[in-house]
């Protein structure tokens, strides 16, 4: 009972709440955002369009 008491009553306990509710919300705002990338469609590469159209390549590294 004392270590709910010294987490709820304490700066260092109100602190570790503090920064484990935001790391969990990180975590969702994070799952939800890669979720919803990972399923779009992939949008077309403006760059890769044009070097097609005029018929260039990349350099090749060596």
């Amino acid at each position: 009972m004392k270590l709910l008491s010294d987490l709820f009553s304490t700066d260092y306990g109100l602190m570790s709440i503090g920064g484990i509710a935001f790391m969990l919300g990180m975590a969702v705002f994070f799952l939800r955002m890669f979720l919803t990338k990972m399923n779009e469609a992939p949008t077309p590469d403006p760059a890769a369009a044009a070097r097609a159209a005029q018929g260039k390549k990349l350099p090749s590294a060596r």
